[in-house]
């Protein structure tokens, strides 16, 4: 593996390891509060990070992944909580999730990171490419989850 493939995968872990110390003081019931001036909550959050990681990949390769289908119904793109019918996965689900899927990336994906693909998407072509993109979604909701948190402790 390349030199720039391994401090790829070393950035995709710090980022989940910092996703994974934020959800550590949280509580199944504080998971599940969506704030005033907010559409989603902790939980949603956390399982919006695990499935867009997948679901980016899935949309390059074509490729289905190991995303359970109930996950697409109470975490993909426009869903809210507040729609939920079904029992979503607990907080300690989503953090074992969380985090052995970076491994789960790079053994699964890692020998075919510059591998080209005809479906694009923003000008991405590679799992590299999408990859790179889904570190930049994760901090984005990692932001989020701080946000929250803040509100939570007022």
């Amino acid at each position: 593996m390349e030199k720039r493939h391994d401090i790829l995968f070393n950035q995709l872990k710090s980022y989940r390891e910092y996703v994974l110390f934020l959800l550590e003081d949280i509580s199944e019931s504080s998971a599940d509060i969506i704030p005033i001036g907010f559409n989603n909550n902790v939980r949603w959050n956390a399982g919006h990070i695990y499935l867009d990681q997948f679901l980016w990949i899935e949309f390059l390769t074509k490729e289905k992944t190991q995303v359970p289908d109930e996950f697409r119904t109470w975490f993909g793109y426009g869903t809210s909580p507040l729609n939920f019918t079904k029992e979503t996965p607990s907080l300690e689900e989503l953090k074992k999730l969380l985090k052995s899927q970076p491994d789960q990336i790079k053994e699964l994906y890692g020998h075919r990171l510059e591998e080209e693909f005809p479906t694009t998407e923003m000008g991405m072509f590679t799992i590299e490419q999408v990859l790179i993109r889904t570190i930049f979604h994760e901090g984005m909701h990692l932001q989020t989850i701080i946000d929250i948190k803040k509100l939570l402790k007022q």
